[in-house]
């Protein structure tokens, strides 16, 4: 299937991340087999009962090192009213759609790039992943089976063709308060959950203004960054609140243990509840603790993707696979077509020449490190 054809057949099954990313895998798989590769499915099912997989594609021999090319198979999900988020027109000189730049753009271009170049004689592989929208899943369960130990490896992601050699870490979690509920005309009855949260909001931003001492000025901001996205709570305004509940999330910067903002969150909660002389409990969950992940500039696949490009590699604050496929051994880089700008939104799309020259570039790379 060519290039464009087969871009679009990707992005016409719905591969969310609240869904079975199987039809994609199979689409992923038929392809895989006719460019001549050996497939291998790691399948399971998510804590939502759903049935996601990995896709190991294998080309040459079975040893560690060559090259790895890595992909996510899911999707965050799209407005009900773009109606033509699944049909993968090409508009302008773009194909528009959910995935279409992350990261299904890559995958047509890793697969392309693999049917045109056959004779590479080292091991190829090629990793399809779930769930990496939601916490690299995917990955970290190839990580553990230990099986994959590629030499060098570049991960998908819509970089706009720039290679990215370094990210921050990703670590969450999610707080609940539980308090007594009561009439709100007599407040000596209940204890308000809420009213704790606003109670324990100013131990919260000073640890905010903890992780921003350390700075690292390779990235933009150049400080672990902060936020409280959700915050749910209360049945009514005449209720004495009896929970509420929170998500917290911080982006540590390379070096710092993505545990260290947990302990202090969980050291200010506990104050919070002994304050309240037993009538706040609260309930501390881990969502997510990943590391930054960091590539050294002069890395060979680095400076291969620069020559390539002819863009300088750089730094970004969001999270990839990047530490996961550094796990298995590999010197690896982020890299793909599309720009980071327009995925997760409606009107989603990459360019077609961006995606011509990714596949260009991928096949380079092949016989490079394959």
């Amino acid at each position: 299937m060519d290039l464009v054809p087969l871009l679009q057949a990707l992005v016409a099954i719905d591969s969310t991340s609240t869904r079975s990313n199987a039809p994609v895998l199979d689409l992923l798989e038929r392809e895989a087999r006719t460019a001549g590769f050996e497939t291998r499915r790691m399948g399971w099912t998510d804590a939502f009962g759903v049935a996601k997989g990995n896709l190991v594609c294998r080309r040459g021999p079975d040893v560690p090192g060559g090259l790895a090319l890595v992909g996510h198979t899911d999707c965050v999900p799209f407005d009900p009213d773009w109606k033509d988020a699944l049909r993968g027109e090409v508009r302008d000189g773009r194909v528009v759609g959910r995935g279409a730049a992350d990261t299904k753009g890559f995958l047509a271009a890793a697969l392309a790039a693999a049917a045109r170049v056959r004779d590479h004689g080292g091991p190829l592989t090629i990793l399809f992943t779930a769930d990496e929208e939601v916490g690299c899943l995917g990955a970290k369960q190839l990580l553990a089976e230990g099986r994959i130990h590629p030499r060098h490896a570049i991960v998908g992601e819509p970089t706009s063709l720039t290679p990215v050699r370094a990210h921050k870490g990703y670590c969450a979690v999610e707080v609940e308060l539980d308090g007594v509920e009561g009439h709100s005309a007599y407040p000596e009855v209940g204890a308000s959950a809420i009213h704790g949260f606003g109670r324990l909001w100013p131990e919260i931003e000073r640890i905010g203004e903890e992780l921003r001492r350390e700075t690292d000025a390779a990235f933009a901001p150049p400080y672990t960054t902060w936020n409280v996205g959700v915050i749910q709570g209360g049945k009514a305004r005449n209720i004495i609140a009896g929970a509420c509940r929170f998500t917290y999330e911080w982006r540590p910067l390379p070096g710092q243990d993505p545990r260290r903002a947990l302990r202090l969150v969980e050291d200010a909660c506990a104050r919070l509840a002994a304050a309240s002389g037993g009538r706040l409990s609260v309930k501390v969950a881990p969502l997510r603790t990943d590391a930054a992940a960091v590539t050294p500039p002069e890395a060979e696949v680095v400076r291969f993707l620069e020559a390539e490009s002819g863009n300088r590699s750089t730094t970004v604050p969001f999270g990839t696979e990047l530490p996961e496929v550094i796990g298995m051994g590999a010197e690896a880089c982020v890299f793909g077509p599309g720009d980071i700008r327009v995925a997760h939104r409606t009107g989603e799309y990459v360019e077609v020449s961006e995606l011509e020259k990714a596949a260009a570039i991928l096949e380079r790379a092949i016989l490079r490190f394959a």
